[in-house]
């Protein structure tokens, strides 16, 4: 177009001054003429091309204009008009086309009200683009094709759609792209200019006014985006892409997640009908976790089932349900998730692939670039670089706020297949094996800064001392966020016979346990670290780790019986070997059991017998142990509803404390005193002593709150709370709510107690 000729903008700006000359508002000349004030006010600002001839005349009436001027206005309106096609360039009709609209298309409301809003207040000057990225199957495509359905009312000027073969060997380049591009806007193949720069402004400059909309599906990178993008006007373009695209300049970003379990069901029922759905309403709810809610594989299980009208969703489930064969069961015809999964795969350097198989290998949920590493036989920052191009793939799920990554399920399946097949049993193991040593080494000297005997000294150990956690609350932080590849860790030198190892990671932990009781894992641990002692032949660690054991099963997962058994075979080897120390522990321990079962006189008359063997030895540990059993004895007999006894064992208890104990750091004598505090508290309450009671319950749960331990510092708010409750204490129903709660979240066995003691007061108020 030349320079001389008058562009769609002279008519708006033309338009404008007739109007102000006669005096006339957008709304004055809408009522005059018939034209809507939304019409004329993209007309005035250049974002609708010449109108048609119909309202040109009636704008002309509207504004009164003579024969010429309206002329004149008629003259401006057509260079903006579809030119005619010349007899010796014909143009091919448009290969562009919009896909087809998919009927069943489900979900993905707020999506595509924030597409819509995007449309809606754009400016007319500035072209909209949005990504559209993410994991392969979660219905990147359908999505973008349903929004440009949706969209087409807005951009009459053309919808146009373009496969880029992004995860083809050989993705379309920008240069064949705009031909298509500019074919498809009716210019001749010999105007089409050669170069790639020359065709990408030809392209910006005819839709700069129009009011287009272009879908690049499955973009390969930036690069090949880059040149495809309108430079100014109000075109919508709408990209696809398995990568994220993070380069691309200012555009707006579509996030589709997985869908919600009621979604999948949805789309299940509008593939296959609500009747099938409603006679197997928890099959289809099974149906769509086993697909990991991911849109393909609920398509491709719901075409699968159109097949097969007569197939009940049961037995599809029950085919998914095993792992090794759900990747097979999820295709229809030639809609295949692991076909899916293949493309993004292929298409990665030789390193990422081997991350991606190895990850397969984590345990848990998520993990960490450093179980990655270890796993893949790489660097740390290698690794870190593998696991940001296997999210930029889609492949990965970073973590919004923490550097970890998880796999989706049926992702993990493909991996760990590919696993199978890439790497062979030799170097499958050699990874397990590396990544079990080192997480267990870093386990180990984490779990050891928490050992009251080390006194918060630096362990030695650690595979990587300059990056091991640094301090006490590193420690907990790392073992919190690593405990499933830890524990896993554990399993494997356990099951591999490294028991050595075994025994002293559980030794280190036997402290750090004790802050995180409501961790049912600790069963595990001790179980398989009294079997690793006992194939040592060591009999006094198999009484240490026995008791530890019934420790767990007492206070983790509360099964007293198997707490009995553990806490008897702790007796039988302690006494084999002559430890004294293990023989009162073993009976403090299974006389909590007897309690728990309602054997009250047989675990008081264990307690006695524990206490008498403690109290006759002079290590600190024996102390320790000694304090445990008279807190614990004194507990017994106040529920008994024998309170003044309890108080003056517990008072004991206290006088032990407060005298120190040589070679014990005094945090930890300070915690066995808050424990007797917290004692003192219930038994001085039972006996009606109520303020006496509230400043000791007070003190015992600053300190447990100050440590951070939770499984201590609830019930003693819990126990606080109801002695509030009791003399009529305005903060009363606030700590029973805070007790309630948190107790719930520990898993307590006295959570139910927190809630009846809530609801009562409620009841009260």
């Amino acid at each position: 177009m030349g320079s001389d000729t008058p562009t769609t903008g002279d008519f708006g700006q033309r338009l404008r001054e007739l109007r102000t000359r006669a005096g006339l508002s957008q709304e004055a000349l809408s009522h005059a003429s018939g034209v809507s004030v939304r019409a004329l006010a993209d007309l005035e600002r250049g974002r609708t091309r010449g109108p048609q001839r119909r309202t040109v005349r009636a704008l002309a009436e509207g504004l009164g204009l003579d024969a010429a001027a309206a002329a004149r206005l008629e003259e401006a309106a057509a260079p903006g008009r579809p030119r005619p096609r010349t007899a010796t360039a014909p143009a091919a009709p448009t290969t562009l086309a919009l896909p087809r609209d998919l009927q069943d298309f489900t979900a993905r409301g707020p999506a595509l009200a924030h597409l819509l809003d995007l449309v809606e207040h754009a400016d007319p000057a500035r072209p909209v683009v949005t990504v559209v990225a993410g994991q392969p199957g979660l219905g990147k495509t359908t999505f973008a094709v349903h929004a440009a359905h949706r969209l087409a009312p807005h951009f009459p000027d053309g919808q146009f759609a373009l496969d880029l073969h992004g995860m083809d060997p050989e993705p379309v380049t920008p240069r064949d792209a705009l031909a298509r591009l500019l074919r498809a806007l009716g210019v001749a193949d010999a105007a089409i200019p050669a170069g790639t720069d020359d065709r990408s402004g030809l392209w910006r400059s005819l839709i700069r006014d129009r009011r287009v909309l272009l879908l690049l599906d499955n973009a390969a990178d930036e690069s090949q985006v880059r040149p495809l993008l309108p430079g100014t006007g109000p075109a919508l373009t709408i990209v696809t892409s398995r990568h994220t695209l993070a380069g691309l300049e200012s555009v707006h970003r579509t996030d589709l997640t997985l869908l919600r379990r009621e979604e999948a069901v949805e789309l299940l029922t509008r593939i296959i009908g609500p009747e099938r759905v409603r006679a197997e309403a928890q099959a289809a709810r099974d149906l769509a976790d086993l697909c990991g809610h991911l849109p393909l594989a609920v398509r491709i299980a719901g075409q699968r089932l159109l097949g097969r009208p007569h197939e009940r969703l049961g037995k599809l489930v029950t085919r998914l349900a095993e792992d090794g064969r759900r990747l097979d069961g999820l295709q229809a015809g030639n809609l295949r998730v692991r076909a899916a999964f293949a493309l993004s795969y292929r298409q990665l350097p030789e390193e990422s692939r081997v991350f991606l198989r190895r990850a397969s290998l984590a345990a848990g949920p998520h993990f960490s670039p450093e179980t990655g590493a270890l796993l893949a036989g790489l660097p740390y920052d290698e690794a870190v670089a593998c696991a940001e191009e296997l999210t930029d793939a889609g492949l990965l799920q970073s973590d919004p706020a923490t550097e970890r990554y998880r796999f989706h399920d049926l992702l993990k399946l493909y991996a760990a297949e590919q696993l199978e097949a890439e790497d062979g049993p030799e170097a499958r193991n050699a990874a397990l094996d590396r990544a079990a040593e080192w997480m267990l080494r870093r386990a180990t000297a984490a779990a050891l800064r928490f050992d009251a005997d080390h006194h918060r000294d630096a362990p030695h150990g650690d595979p990587d001392p300059a990056g091991a956690p640094v301090g006490r609350e590193e420690a907990r932080a790392w073992l919190e966020a690593e405990r499933a590849q830890w524990l896993a860790a554990l399993r494997r030198a356990h099951d591999t016979g490294r028991h050595r190892q075994v025994v002293d990671a559980a030794e280190a932990m036997h402290w750090f346990s004790d802050l995180n009781q409501h961790w049912e894992l600790w069963v595990e641990v001790f179980r398989r670290s009294a079997d690793a002692a006992r194939a040592l032949g060591s009999r006094r660690e198999e009484a240490v780790h026995l008791n530890y054991l019934a420790w767990a099963y007492n206070l983790c997962v509360h099964d007293p019986h198997a707490a009995l058994t553990a806490a008897d075979a702790a007796l039988t080897a302690a006494r084999a070997c002559g430890d004294r120390l293990q023989v009162g522990w073993a009976l403090g321990y299974g006389a909590g059991a007897l309690h728990r079962l309602g054997r009250a006189e047989e675990a008081h008359e264990r307690l006695r017998e524990a206490a008498r063997c403690l109290r006759e030895q002079d290590s600190p540990h024996a102390r320790l142990g000694e304090l445990t059993v008279l807190n614990t004895l004194g507990g017994y007999l106040r529920q008994a509803g024998r309170a003044a006894e309890a108080l003056d064992i517990h008072r004991r208890s206290a006088e032990i404390c407060r005298a120190g104990i040589p070679g014990q750091p005094d945090e930890l004598v300070e915690l066995y005193h808050a424990v007797a505090q917290q004692q003192i508290g219930n038994d001085l309450a039972t006996l009606g002593r109520w303020s006496e009671a509230e400043a000791q319950l007070r003190q015992a749960l600053g300190f447990f709150e100050a440590a951070q331990m939770p499984a201590w510092s609830e019930p003693a708010r819990l126990d606080l709370g109801q002695l509030l409750s009791a003399t009529g204490h305005p903060e009363a129903r606030e700590t029973l709510l805070a007790a309630r709660d948190a107790l719930a979240a520990l898993r307590s066995p006295r959570q139910d107690e927190a809630a009846a003691a809530f609801d009562g007061l409620s009841a009260g108020a």
